[in-house]
Formats: structure tokens, sequence, C-alpha cells
């Protein structure tokens, strides 16, 4: 059956009217059009409410329930209390109830206080004041800040509230969507009775909640969407959950403690049954059964006890895991925030951690795509010259033969060209002052034209586009100057300071797949003409004439130098071409649906048979430092993959720069050339042979590029190469070149993929991301053309930079340069993934500790269920005596120190593919556990069996011994935390020793005062007395001891004959410690030990008649070398590659 009617039917009564509706119409003014014009369809909008926060007063607390419930450990835990509550358990349903209560208390508390600040930023947008016009008059409101800011050609001519109140128009758009840079539109203004007046409104027309005017003073607007229909509002929609590694093993370790005590549960269960075959044991005299009990059914008995164990050793499952987990990635994200050497001074900007889930997966990147401008470029253009017809202009030297203005240079550029090179030259002028959508802004005192006069450089220009402003700035150093745009001219101003005047008739915008914009202006002596500026391989297809051998030689040559590059190109029209033109621009304008595949059709149709006049070529600086971050994130074993639209030439420019590709590194190009000369499996094969005739199967270490005992690749391939790559093959089986494709790339230290739109971007990451070894991967970027690869990482990070916010809006973090990814992901990440990784193994460990006692009770009364411990240790264990000291040093351990992490890179290697929560490290965590709890409980029974522990020679009782038991087992686990701490604050000390304190408070506290609210008080006075036995005191030191030996074995064991990495790094750091403090004389220094790799000043000549000594000495951690400036040197530090310090200052000692 078809229910496409039904359900057209059901959404369009049910949903709404404007949701089935493909436009919606505004009437301005809410003004009804006049009779007989088009049919009124009233429409109902929301109001201008901004609603970003996720609760509510009523609904918090179902809402917040049922999420949190949707955890399975928190259900889980749930499902126990209930059957606490239900049956008859050996523990009181508090046990897992209290435990549960705060975990959720403390997560709803958390996530309540985040959605208070969203509420608060809600409640500072809306009741913000504004106005808006009503009967001509302007009133004061809240909350209406929708404006349009490129006039309509029909409205320009309002300019006070009277005249707008009479504007009687009705605006017709589509349905709000998301995406900030596309809007379809029209105007229909009516006059009197005659037929509307219809302009098409674009992108260009919208103006953004939350804008602001930078060079105007006022302006009048419609609001066509308003609330939580507007742009701003539908992109404040949560983004897909990324999930990292270590929460991933978090939850198979969890249902691997699930098995283990589903296991323990039907083992105790049997043999309890076992146990109770004979009728003495299943019924002693001391405790008869009743007529109903016996009546019971025995699997119905045999399910309760079940569930009954399960409640007994539930406790193996860390509850309270998730919460401390939580907290920690909460809290430790501001240690990124605060990092003040990731604060970018120019700009103002740190670091934003968008989402605090993936903290530990900066510690566990294995790929890093990154854009190029504005990346790993500076995006700050700067003009450098341009080829007319064959000549190249360079601005402030004498070009051909002319000295122009502001010049200071004495270099000839090229002879002078003749009379029609002239006349080009000139047309190229005008173009690149012409074809552009720079702004201008100039001081209100004084008038833009009057001040272009008197000075060439005093406005300033404003684009969304550096490349624009930098030709438009070049040009004017060249002689030509943008003046400004008014009432559709512009306005331009020569060499010889005359005023030139052209009509700006139609604007082709420039976009991502055509690459290239036109404008077609009209003269002031009546000419038309079509200026188009674009890249070359758009441009130098669509040209009939002109010098292009010439020029396209240039452009490779500056594109090789690392320049970017632009072709310019004109034709002339007819008064009957530009009609013609100006009626398919309108049809296609006009259209509500598939404009922009109108609008492309149509500049097709338009933007072709140039007269070719030039090019350009800007520069793009590479940004501070990026060039050793490259270097360094290749050193930690990240490939490095550079993403971009540029040409090949001037990308491969740019890798070679920023040390991405090196001087040995073999290149390979996967282009459309090549794919050209032969086909794409012959390329790919080829290329296959090729890399692994020489390298094999390279391993994760020899990823970095930097070997020199093996050859070095690097891989080139463009846009169009990978569509073909993706595609499946022509002889339909259902393999394809993917595979093969990832292998080349695999055994490349380096990959450049140029002419790559955003979608390919994606396409990329998603590639690589979902191959057989499933890498962790990071994409890094500045633009919105960056958002598509920043979403589909792992882990995506914005560039705060010059191409608005769109990217750092849409990442998981931003950060102001690309050089602070370095410190990111080697010092932050490593801290990161190693705490969050101790605590996930500390917390298994610990409940393990705790709960296999339990278990091995079980043995000697009987599988009766009784309990070991007292029901407020079961409830406090997790809760108060062991979460503060984990949850300290998940936030501030640190193994090594932060200048080591960012000196030594190959550290990260340590970490990499999660290695921290393998399977190896995970048993020999539980077996860790296992053992310990065997001393713990064989140790104290062993120890006092048939002994008489007190002065009055009484026994331990039950629950003298299980308090016995857990004294050592709070202790025990501790201790090995803080065996485990290599970082002590006195933090640390305060909650590691103050949580022993707290529990031995508590224990006299509970067992010293006859409480009130308690039943019975089955633990008093248990604590004193075995505080007051000889025998507990030294059973208790010598368990702990046999408990911590075998850990602090193995550790001393394998630190030194099979020494990690990061040990040799600890090991060279004690050592320094504990040697550099004698005085060195200076020839010590020129062993390798303290032979510095990156001092930036030489020491200076120095006197033979001097004496040759210095003065080191170590202070506070720091080794100090002073040299006396009487000596000749100068008292300056500098760091060595073994990470020690000499400076000029600090105590001085004598030698």
């Amino acid at each position: 059956m078809d229910c496409s009617l039904l359900r057209t039917l059901v959404s369009r009564y049910c949903a709404g009217e404007e949701n089935w509706v493909d436009s919606r119409t505004i009437y301005v003014g809410h003004r009804e059009p006049p009779p007989g014009t088009e049919a009124y369809i009233p429409q109902r909008f929301p109001d201008n409410r901004i609603v970003s926060s996720k609760y509510t007063f009523w609904n918090f607390v179902p809402k917040n329930l049922f999420e949190q419930f949707r955890r399975i450990a928190n259900f889980y835990f749930l499902i126990i209390f209930l059957v606490q509550l239900i049956i008859d358990t050996p523990t009181s349903p508090v046990t897992s109830g209290l435990p549960l209560l705060f975990v959720i208390t403390v997560t709803a508390i958390k996530q309540g206080y985040e959605d208070w600040l969203r509420h608060k930023a809600d409640n500072a947008m809306n009741q913000c004041p504004v106005h808006f016009i009503q009967h001509g008059k302007l009133v004061r409101k809240q909350s209406r800040k929708l404006r349009t800011y490129y006039a309509v050609q029909d409205t320009k001519s309002f300019h006070n509230e009277q005249e707008i109140d009479a504007l009687h128009a009705t605006i017709e758009c589509e349905q709000p969507q998301p995406d900030l840079y596309k809007f379809v539109g029209r105007i229909n203004v009516y006059h009197d009775r005659n037929e509307p007046t219809a302009r098409p409104l674009g992108s260009e027309n919208l103006l953004l909640r939350g804008a602001t005017l930078k060079n105007t003073e006022k302006i009048f607007g419609v609001a066509i969407y308003t609330g939580m229909e507007t742009k701003m509002a539908l992109n404040y929609q949560a983004k897909s959950q990324k999930r990292s590694a270590v929460e991933k093993s978090m939850n198979v370790f969890l249902i691997v403690y699930l098995c283990i005590l589903i296991s323990k549960a039907l083992i105790n269960t049997v043999l309890k049954y076992m146990w109770q075959s004979e009728p003495f044991r299943d019924e002693p005299w001391y405790n008869q059964k009743t007529e109903p009990e016996r009546k019971r059914n025995v699997f119905l008995r045999a399910f309760t006890d079940f569930l009954a164990f399960m409640v007994l050793f539930n406790y193996i499952i860390p509850v309270s895991m998730y919460v401390t987990v939580e907290m920690q990635k909460f809290l430790g994200s501001y240690f990124l925030t605060w990092d003040e050497e990731m604060f970018d001074e120019d700009t103002g900007e740190g670091p934003l951690v968008n989402t605090s889930d993936l903290n530990e997966e900066l510690g566990q990147i294995e790929y890093v795509f990154t854009d190029k401008t504005g990346t790993l470029t500076e995006n700050n253009m700067e003009f450098v010259e341009c080829c007319i017809e064959g000549h190249v202009y360079v601005p402030h030297v004498i070009c051909n033969g002319q000295i122009l203005h502001d010049c200071t240079g004495i270099d000839m550029i090229d002879s002078s060209p003749g009379a029609s090179g002239k006349e080009r030259e000139e047309l190229f002028f005008r173009a690149l002052c012409l074809c552009h959508t720079v702004q201008v802004k100039d001081d209100d005192s004084v008038d833009g034209l009057k001040k272009n006069h008197l000075s060439r450089r005093s406005c300033i220009y404003i684009s969304s586009s550096p490349d624009e402003v930098a030709l438009v700035e070049g040009i004017q150093r060249l002689g030509y100057t943008y003046l400004r745009l008014k009432d559709n001219f512009m306005e331009i101003l020569n060499r010889e300071n005359n005023i030139e005047k052209f009509e700006l008739l139609e604007v082709l915008s420039f976009d991502s797949v055509r690459r290239r914009m036109s404008v077609i202006v009209k003269s002031s002596t009546g000419d038309i003409f079509l200026f188009c500026k674009g890249a070359d391989s758009s441009i130098f297809p669509r040209v009939k004439e002109g010098k292009i051998d010439q020029i396209r030689s240039r452009v490779e040559r500056n594109a090789v130098e690392g320049l970017r590059t632009l072709c310019v190109a004109y034709k002339k029209l007819t008064a009957e071409e530009y009609s013609n033109a100006q009626k398919l621009l309108q049809n296609a304008k006009l259209a509500l649906q598939d404009r922009e595949k109108k609008l492309a059709e149509v500049y097709e149709k338009i933007e072709r048979d140039f007269i070719l006049l030039g090019a350009t070529a800007v520069e793009d600086r590479l940004q501070e430092k990026a060039a050793d971050t490259i270097e360094a994130l290749q050193k930690a074993g990240i490939k490095v993959w550079v993403l971009t639209g540029d040409k090949m030439e001037t990308a491969a420019a740019a890798c070679y720069a920023c040390k991405l590709f090196r001087r040995n590194t073999q290149i390979l190009e996967l282009t459309t050339k090549k794919i050209e000369e032969q086909s794409l499996h012959d390329v790919l094969f080829d290329l296959s042979k090729t890399v692994l005739r020489h390298s094999g199967s390279l391993t994760r270490d020899t990823f970095s590029g930097l070997s020199t005992d093996m050859q070095d690749y690097g891989l080139i391939i463009d846009g169009a190469a990978l569509s073909l790559i993706m595609k499946p093959r022509q002889d339909g089986s259902s393999g394809n070149y993917r595979e093969l494709f990832l292998e080349i790339c695999r055994n490349c230290s380096a990959v450049l993929c140029c002419r790559m739109a955003p979608l390919q971007k994606a396409q990329i990451v998603k590639l690589i991301k979902l191959s057989k070894e499933h890498p962790i991967t990071l994409a890094i970027g500045d633009g919105a053309n960056d958002v598509s690869m920043i979403l589909e990482a792992h882990v995506g990070i914005g560039i705060i930079g010059k191409e608005g916010r769109q990217a750092a809006r849409n990442s998981d973090y931003a950060i102001p340069k690309f050089k602070h990814l370095k410190k990111m992901l080697l010092v932050h990440g490593h801290f990161y993934y190693v705490r969050i990784s101790e605590l996930v193994q500390y917390f298994f460990y610990k409940n393990v500790c705790f709960i296999f006692p339990q278990f091995l009770y079980q043995f000697f009364c009987g599988f009766s269920q009784q309990t070991l411990y007292d029901t407020a240790y079961l409830t406090l264990y997790n809760i108060s005596f062991t979460s503060l000291p984990i949850l300290l040093y998940g936030l501030m351990e640190q193994h090594v120190s932060a200048d080591t992490l960012k000196r030594e890179p190959s550290l990260y290697r340590d970490i990499a593919k999660n290695a921290l929560l393998r399977w190896r490290a995970f048993i020999y965590w539980t077996f860790l556990g296992v053992f310990d709890a065997v001393v713990f409980f064989f140790g104290a029974y062993f120890l006092f069996e048939n002994t008489i522990v007190t002065s009055n020679g009484q026994m331990f009782g039950n629950w003298t011994f299980g308090t016995l038991v857990f004294t050592v087992l709070v202790f025990t686990v501790t201790l090995k935390l803080a065996l485990d701490t290599h970082y002590w604050t006195w933090v640390n000390h305060f909650m590691i020793w103050g949580s022993l304190v707290f529990y031995i408070i508590f224990s006299l506290l509970w067992g010293g005062i006859i409480w009130p609210f308690l039943n019975y008080q089955r633990m008093y006075y248990v604590f004193m007395q075995m505080l007051s036995s000889g025998p507990a005191w030294l059973g208790i030191i010598l368990l702990i001891t046999v408990s911590l030996l075998p850990d602090v074995l193995k550790k001393v064991l394998c630190r030194q004959l099979w020494p990690t990495a990061t040990e040799r790094i600890q090991n060279a750091s004690r050592h320094c410690r504990e040697h550099i403090s004698e005085f060195t004389p200076l020839a010590c220094l020129k062993s390798p030990r303290y032979r510095s790799s990156d001092c930036s000043n030489s020491p200076a000549r120095r006197s033979n008649s001097h004496s040759k000594k210095m003065m080191f000495t170590h202070w506070r951690g720091i080794d100090y070398s002073v040299l006396p400036s009487v000596f000749g040197y100068s008292n300056k530090h500098c760091r060595s590659s073994a990470g020690y310090r000499y400076s000029g200052s600090g105590l001085e000692t004598s030698v």
C-alpha cells in the first residue's frame, strides 16, 4: 500500500502550514497585497525568542533522569537497587542506592549548571532592546535584530521612518535552513495598481542575527526569520556525538566485568545448592525453615539466590567511574584554556574547548589533515607582482621605463610596451579596480572623495577575501586607486589623478565550483565591459586571444615559488548582448527553486570568448613555527596530509617550505595529467611497485619520514584523480582502487591533495578513518570550506582566523595559530591520555580488590550471602574513601615535564594505538587486583586463625575480621596510587593522606558513638578493638607491604631491563637532578649529555688571558651556568636536547 498520500496529509495538517510549503511570504508592515494581485495566505511564525537551553524548570528532573539512565551502568545499578527493594538480599538497598544517587546528583548538578549558563545567555540576547517601525514612528521593544544590508534597488531611496512605513511590498523566500551562506528570495514592490516590481534577494541582502554594523550608522530592514527559525539558531543543533577510543575501551572492559560478575553469581549459586544437598546443612537446628519456604519452587529459589549474589558482588562494576571520568574531562579542559603559551597576543584569542569528551583523543592522533591557506599560512596576502601581456610589473620599482607612485626601487623590470600594450595595461588595472566585492571604510569626519585626493593610502579596504584586498592595495601602489561604490557607480582614481566612474550593472559572484568571478560595468563613454578574474584552470579554457603562452609560463613560475596566482580577462559587450545577458540573469535570480543551478548555467553562457589581459601573484606567508610544528608531529609518528584547493605547484612549494616535503623526498604524482598519459590502473600499480620495492611494509615508527636509512616518499594527488579513484571500476566488479590507493598512501611519509573541493576533503578523511587499521584522525582548518572535514574526523580543530568563525564554531577545539597544535597534541593530549588511562585501570583494579575478598568469604560461610564488610563501608568505599585521590591524579599527574614532551616528540609514540588500555595492561591490572585481594583475605585469615589477639583473650569476630581486611584494602589501593604519582603538589598530599585520615576518623566515629537513627549497630567499638591489638597493627603493615611488593618489583625490573622511551627520560632527569648539582668544568659541556642543539646565541670571543673556568650550579630544579661578563661572555641561557637549561641568573658559586 502506498502511504505517501497519507504522510503528505498528516504533515500538511498536523505539522503546520510552513512545514510543507516550499517558500514563505512575508508582508512588509503586515500590509496585504492589493486586491487581485495575488492570493493572501496568512502564515504564523514563531516569536523572536532564542532557546539554546536543553531543559526548563518543569522538565529538568524527568528529562535529565531519562538521559542519565540511558547509560548502561546507571541503568544496571538502578535494576540492582530495585532488586534489593523487592527481594531479601544480604545488603541494604542503601549500599546501591546511595552511590547511584550520588552519581546521578553530581551529573545532574553539572548538566544543570551548564544549562543555567545557556538560559542566562538566552535571556541576555532575548531582552536586548531594539527598535522597529510602527505607524511611521520608531518604537523600542526587545529582540528584533534581523535587518538586510545590501539595499534592494527599489528601496534605496527610503531614508526615514515615514517612507519605510509607506512601503507596500511582499517578500517571498525559502523556508528556514541552516546554511549561513545561502539565501534565495525575491521582493515584490507594489506601486498603486500596477504590476509589482520583482527584485531578487540573495545572501548579500541577508543580515544574520547578532551581526554588527561597521560602516553604516543605521539601516532599515524586514525580519524574515525569527527566534528558533533564524539561521544562527538552526546551527545551534548538536553535531553527531563523537566517542573517544578510551570510552570505547571502558565499555568493553565493563562488559568483561559484567560477565565476571554473572560468572561469580552462577558459581556461588551452584555451589550453594551443592553445599545444601545434605539436610543438616540446608536446615540447621538453629535456623529452621518455615512451611512456605519448604514449598517454594526450587527454580524460583535458585533464581532469587542468583539475584542475591548479583547484588552482593555488584560493586565490581564501578558506578562512580563514569562520574569521575566526566568530572576529570570537564575540569581538565580548563587546563587547556588556561595555557598562557597558547594565547595569541596579536588576535587576543586563546584556545577554546567546545567539547571535553575528546580530551584524551588528542593523545591518540595518527593522521593530521590540514588546510593550507589560513592554517599553515597567515592568510595575510601581500601583492607581489602582476604580468600584463608578458610584461612584469612590481610595486615600488620603475616599471616599463616610468617611475611609479611611491616608488623607492631603481630596478628595471621590463621593456616598455607599445601603444596596444598600453591600452591593455590600463584595462588590466581597471579590471582589478572593478572586479571585486571590496568595501571602503573612511573616517567620518573627512569626505571620502576629498580624502583620497590627499592621500592614496588613506582608505581602509574591507572584504571577506584577503586576496581581493591585497589586489586592490597592490594596484593602488601601481597607480590606480579604487575609491568607493556610490549609487551603483564605482569610482577609481587613475594615474593622472582623474576620477573615472563606471556603472555597476551586474556582479557574477565567485563560487568554489567556477573558481572565478565577473562584473559587468558601463564606462562614462557608454562602452560595456565584462571583467573576469579567477584561477588559471577556469580562465585559460575560456580565452580566445591574448598572449596565453607568456602569461601561462609566468603563472607556472610564480606557482612553483609558492605564490597564489589569478588570471584576468575581459570582453566587450554590445548593447544587445548585454540585454540578452541581463534577461537570462534576471530570470535565474528570480527563481526560488534551483536558483544556483540556473545561475551556473547562465554564467557558463556569458563567461566565454575572453581576451586574456594578464595575471597576478600574491604571497601568503607561512605562519610562525608552522615548519617546526609539522616536523615535531612527524617525529611523533603522526602522518600529516595537506588538503587544499590551490593548484599543485603553489601547494607543493608551500609543502617544501613547511618541511612536509624534504629535499631527499621522492615526489610521486597521481594527477589528471599523469592519468591522461597512462590509465589510472597503470599509474596506481606503478606507484605501488615503487613504494613497496623500497619500503616494504612500513610500521608506525617509520611514518615520520625522517629516517635516513630508507627512501622517503611524498604523494601529490588532485581532486579529479581522487574522483576517479572513489568511483567503482568500469568492469562492474565490486572492488575498486581505494585499497591500492590506501596502500600507496600508507607507505608515503606525507601526502598533498590539491584542487580539492570541500566535500572531497571530507571523503579523504572518511576514507582513511574507515580503513582496516581504523586510525584516529584529526582535521584542522580555518574556513567554512573546512567544516565538512572537521566534522568527519575523530577530532576537529578550528583555527580562529580571518575567514570567519564557522570552522571554530563547528570544531571540537579551537586554537589561534597552527603552531599551538604542537603543544595541544604532544603535551596536553599526552597528559590527558595518560591520566585517564590510569584512572580507568585504577578504578577496575580497586573494585576487584574490594569485591574479590567478598567472593572468597562465601567459601567460609556456607554460601549464605553473608557480607564481609559493613554497610557503611560498602556505601562509602567508591564515594568517599578512594574517589578524590584518583580524581586529583587524573587532573594533575605529569609523568614527565611539559618541556620534555615538547622537546622529545618521539615520546608520543609510547602511548600510540591506545597502548595503556590494551588487553595486556587490562589483564595485568585485573590480576594485580586479584592477587592483592587474595593477600588481604588469606593473609588476615591465616594470621589470626586460632590466635588470641586481644589483651583479654578475645578472638576477632566476623566484623573485626572484615574491618581488618577493609583497612588493609583502603591503605593498599591509596598507597598504590601514591607510588604511581610522579608529580607531587600540596593538593596531592592533602587528598591522598587526607583520604586515609578521613577513613580512620570516620571509622572511629562510626564505631565509637551510638547513633540514634540506627536500629542496630553491629560496628560498635569494633574499630577501636582492632586498633588496640598489636598483632592487628603488625598484620596491617605486613599485608600492605606484601600487596605492594610485586608491583614495585615488576616496575623496578622492567624499568632496568626493558625501559620505555618515557622511562629512559625519567631516569635521565633523575640522574641529572642527582649529579648536576656538582661544580662542572666547562669542558664537560662538550659531552653529548650537555651539548646544546638549539642555542641561538654563539659564544662571544674571549681573551686568551682570561680564565677558562665557569660557575655551574643547580637551584630549584634548574641548572645554571654563570659566565662572568669580565671574561667576555654574556650571561644568557640556552636549552639543550637533553633538557638542561643554562641561565645567567641564579645562585653563583665560585669554582
